[in-house]
């Protein structure tokens, strides 16, 4: 899709005009006039259901890597205490403190603990959060000193990490995807049940103001019937030497031989002789920069220590080796070139986002994202009709496909992946052969290698087509009229629709624009504020109504949908979704189904749900 600047400032009034017309939801918007417009002020309360709390919820952070320290970034003091954290990497721990200081777009996203909660000094900070290397051993330490975690850790440690915490008492907010298998999807929503917690996942499309907006315009008909959406997440990656964020460089001791495994120093030598040379020039604030930047630096190298036999200690922690937590070597094979790739432990760690044992692969980390929107965009339609409809509308089927066109052994995850689903439309009926035709298309694309269109969403309609822009920006069209600017009118039948005036719609713009003003959150303050109010607000989940937006059943849907998709590229075939796959309380999940031409054994665990495993009993 190509969009000249000029048809994009079309598109945007377009959509502000819809927003603020007289028609959707102009009341809101005159209600948020003279508040201060972002998420830690207010704004997410008012479009989200939610209030101010008395007093914060006592959080905990498990994992404060890349994700971690962005969830980090979204807390807000008024709602959470922070009182620990656990991560086995210094250069994580280091950086869930200071920030991340490597770009100005990278520290806007992940400022660090002492910057959200104006701390002067890491040994100030030191004294409010603890800090701990295994999830575990904060458990044991904090005890009733906690009653809510977050979990950005790798994939594979969701469900013990997430389990433990409810059995121990404590809420559960996870990163996305919601589990590593369909089976601990459904054991960490029975646990769920079973301690009273609330469970939610890191779905912030759910609490993303521009989809709520997106949403009332859908579920007002504005756009008419929906028949078609184009989803894509487009990134830049290549193989080394050029650029591949998921394969990030680590300590030699990790593996000696690996093409990165002396970057870090590189790196590091290059910032100490800049920093000189600012020293040299007497430019004070670019000293105190390249000071902070060596000492992001040098605690990724300290991530050596896990690499020693016996581990090491920094700043008064003690680590163990890198294989004491959970990760392995493991060697993997090429048969038709005759090659094989030694993968360590380390780069387990390090990288666990490509491998399977520990990631979901593109599925998991990028495409959820794409189909969580297009479910929300398909219920809201759905709504439309039944208002008393609960849950999320799912997929019919999938067929898929996925290549490594530029990553051929380095990894277990595709680096292209290409799927195809179908939703049901109104009318839709399996038992007649016009029924079964009544189906709408939603079609996903993720790539390496070109990062052409980035990533979002276009929903096409009768009346009209929607764009939503990498999570910030958002265009209304009239159809195909990227050149004419819209607003919204009520036809003969009193129904909304979108109609082409040259003059527009200012008045409804303006509005509109009171609810989108500046910079456009993500979701991720709103999703945490909503989990911490739902906690104080129905503690004993007693209240069937108040929990997060994206609890057990919607994450549940979002990682079917990923992890089938998974399935139907492994088997180069067409996997039809089955209605029991989405109960959380069936036993059925597709690992299971397919289990014989997965080549699966019957025994294996991971495709029932099965609490015992935890240690849950009864």
């Amino acid at each position: 899709m190509f969009l000249t600047s000029e048809q994009k400032e079309i598109g945007k009034e377009n959509f502000l005009a819809a927003v603020g017309s007289e028609h959707v939801d102009r009341e809101i918007l005159k209600a948020v006039t003279h508040e201060s417009l972002t998420p830690k002020n207010g704004l997410g309360a008012r479009y989200f259901g939610y209030e101010p709390i008395e007093k914060p919820v006592r959080v905990a952070v498990l994992g404060t890597g890349d994700e971690g320290n962005v969830l980090i970034g979204a807390l807000n003091p008024k709602y959470h205490d922070c009182v620990a954290i656990a991560d086995v990497r210094p250069y994580s721990q280091y950086r869930a403190f200071h920030g991340d200081v490597y770009s100005e777009t990278a520290n806007s996203v992940r400022p660090g603990l002492m910057k959200i909660y104006d701390w002067k000094t890491e040994e100030e900070a030191r004294q409010h959060v603890k800090v701990y290397a295994d999830y575990k051993e904060l458990f044991d330490a904090e005890g009733e000193n906690i009653e809510a975690v977050i979990i950005a850790l790798p994939l594979h440690l969701h469900a013990p990490a997430a389990i433990e915490a409810m059995k121990r008492g404590y809420h559960v907010l996870t990163e996305k995807l919601m589990g590593h298998s369909v089976a601990n999807c459904k054991e960490m929503g029975r646990a769920a049940v079973k301690y009273k917690k609330h469970l939610a996942t890191g779905h912030q499309r759910h609490y993303n103001v521009l989809y709520k907006h997106a949403n009332t315009l859908i579920n007002k008909d504005v756009l008419g019937e929906i028949h078609y959406i184009r989803a894509q997440w487009h990134r830049n990656n290549k193989p080394f030497p050029d650029n591949d964020s998921w394969r990030m460089p680590m300590p030699k001791n990790f593996k000696p031989d690996d093409p990165q495994a002396s970057d870090i120093e590189k790196e590091l030598k290059n910032w100490q002789n800049a920093r000189k040379k600012a020293a040299d020039a007497k430019r004070a604030d670019e000293v105190k920069l390249w000071d902070l930047k060596i000492a992001q630096k040098e605690a990724q190298l300290a991530d050596s220590l896990l690499g020693e036999q016996n581990g090491g200690e920094y700043k008064g922690l003690k680590l163990k080796n890198v294989k004491e937590y959970g990760y392995q070597d493991d060697t993997v094979r090429d048969d038709m070139r005759k090659t094989e790739y030694a993968r360590t432990a380390g780069e387990e760690l390090i990288r666990w986002r490509i491998w399977d044992r520990t990631g979901g692969g593109m599925m998991a980390e990028l495409g959820s994202h794409q189909m969580d929107a297009a479910s929300i965009f398909l219920t809201a339609q759905k709504l439309k009709r039944d208002p008393n409809f609960e849950g999320e509308v799912h997929p019919l089927s999938v067929v898929a496909s996925g290549v490594r066109n530029l990553f051929p052994l380095d990894r277990d995850a595709d680096d292209h992946v290409h799927c195809l689903y179908e939703y049901p439309a109104e009318g839709y009926d399996p038992s007649s052969e016009l029924g079964r035709q009544k189906k709408i298309t939603v079609a996903y694309s993720s790539i390496n290698g070109n990062d052409f269109d980035g990533y979002g969403e276009t929903v096409f309609g009768s009346k009209g087509t929607l764009v939503i822009e990498k999570e910030k920006d958002a265009y209304l069209y009239r159809t195909a009229g990227v050149n004419e600017k819209t607003k919204v009118a009520k036809g003969a039948r009193e129904e909304l629709d979108v109609v082409n005036v040259p003059e527009g719609d200012k008045l409804s713009a303006a509005i509109g624009t009171q609810g989108l003003w500046g910079d456009i959150s993500r979701g991720y303050s709103e999703e945490l504020e909503h989990w911490a109010w739902c906690i104080r607000k129905n503690p004993n989940c007693e209240d069937p109504k108040v929990h997060p937006k994206c609890y057990p059943p919607v994450a549940l849907g979002d990682a079917i949908i990923a992890l089938a998709t998974n399935i139907a590229i492994q088997l180069e075939q067409p996997i039809e979704f089955q209605p029991e796959w989405f109960d959380i309380a069936n036993d059925a999940t597709p690992d299971n189904d397919y289990r014989e031409v997965l080549g699966k054994k019957a025994d294996d665990p991971d495709l029932k749900p099965d609490l015992k495993k935890y240690g849950i009993t009864d």
